[in-house]
């Protein structure tokens, strides 16, 4: 797969899953969060094994255990953003969890021993300034429970697109996607049993929400993000983390009529900002230093 492949693959990844906000929400109305969990990825597992049975028997010990810990950390991921969902917007759940993209390169840099470079620094800086307008709204330095388990969120994601794009790299990046998907079953399946009373869905709605949970959201978006990842550096993966709050914000403007207030469009525009200002406007020392190729080492 070429390198442009791959993006058009991890945007159209992204985009599918942003709208497991829209049907997430609508399951929480009436089931509880492990038990949304386990019908989503249990269902979506046992459909992979069925679709890739041959290579799937092909899988080995260490592809099983890197599988097994994208699993595990996505689980994380998942129980905050569900638990965000609860009591925050999609649209705001979408936002806080996707800067992630922030977080990416700044703990790329922690894991290698050296400082962040000076554009990472910046959009960083944007960042926290758009979150804070988007969040706050006016309400004085205060985060809600569901916007603190949205970060949280966001910091497990960036985990996990780390350690996706090296395993992707030295594993079949297919079977780590339908490892890490029937772990996250199995270990929602489990806090349902502890902390819920599992079920299946009992009406049309939630069954509607659920496939759709399923087949698109889970099926395509979670199992070929390490596909994709195989042909893209981390830093390059997040970037396209902008989609998914903007396709969250538009459906559940659309769906649920939820309001886009000034504070969220000028907090948006910022975060946003952070990801698509283009590299030469935040290091313009570039072009005109009369020592070009030692600041590029700073940005």
């Amino acid at each position: 797969m070429s390198e442009r492949k791959a993006q058009i693959l991890m945007a159209s990844v992204i985009i599918a899953r942003s709208t497991a906000y829209l049907f997430s929400k609508t399951l929480l109305q009436t089931m509880d969060r492990f038990t949304v969990l386990a019908n989503r990825f249990l269902l979506a597992f046992l459909l992979l094994c069925i679709l890739f049975f041959r290579r799937m028997i092909r899988t080995a010990p260490r592809t099983l255990l890197r599988g097994m810990i994208l699993g595990t950390v996505f689980f994380i991921v998942m129980s905050f953003e569900l638990g965000a969902l609860k009591t925050a917007e999609t649209s705001t759940t979408s936002f806080l969890e996707n800067t992630a993209i922030i977080y990416v390169p700044l703990l790329a840099a922690l894991v290698s021993f050296r400082l962040p470079d000076r554009d990472a620094a910046l959009r960083a800086v944007i960042a926290v300034t758009g979150i804070g307008i988007m969040t706050l709204n006016g309400a004085g330095f205060r985060f809600s429970p569901g916007e603190l388990q949205a970060l949280a969120a966001a910091l497990f994601y960036a985990i996990v697109i780390l350690l996706t794009g090296k395993f992707s790299h030295e594993d079949d990046p297919l079977q780590l996607g339908v490892i890490q998907i029937g772990t996250l079953g199995i270990l929602s399946l489990g806090a349902a049993f502890l902390y819920e009373t599992p079920r299946l869905p009992g009406s049309g709605t939630e069954w509607f929400c659920l496939a759709a949970l399923v087949f698109v959201c889970t099926g395509f978006g979670f199992t070929l993000q390490p596909v994709a990842q195989k042909y893209l550096r981390p830093e390059q993966a997040s970037i396209f983390c902008a989609l998914g709050p903007v396709s969250a914000t538009i459906t559940g403007a659309l769906i649920l009529h939820e309001p886009i207030t000034p504070c969220k469009l000028l907090g948006a525009a910022l975060i946003l900002g952070s990801i698509l200002i283009p590299k030469e406007l935040l290091c313009r020392h570039n072009t005109v230093s009369a020592k070009p190729a030692a600041l590029r080492s700073h940005c």
